[in-house]
């Protein structure tokens, strides 16, 4: 398996942490060198194991922004 290569460029916030530690990240992450996009996933405290995630580009973080601000919660 290819190794994964990742930067993560920029902490956006931290959404809620697990007994042992993981975090539920937003992140600007570069991928194999690639443009960064916004990730939101589960980090082991040092950043170098993570959880299954879902990576947006800022056109589909605008379209889920606005969906939740549409939801009533």
């Amino acid at each position: 398996m290819a190794e994964l290569k990742f930067e993560i460029q920029k902490n956006l916030g931290e959404i809620s942490e697990s007994a042992k530690g993981w975090k539920k990240e937003l992140n600007l992450i570069s991928w194999n060198g690639r443009e960064a996009k916004y990730d939101l996933r589960d980090w082991d405290p040092e950043h170098q194991k993570m959880g299954k995630g879902v990576t947006l580009t800022a056109e589909e973080l605008k379209k889920l922004r606005d969906l939740l601000n549409s939801m009533t919660l």
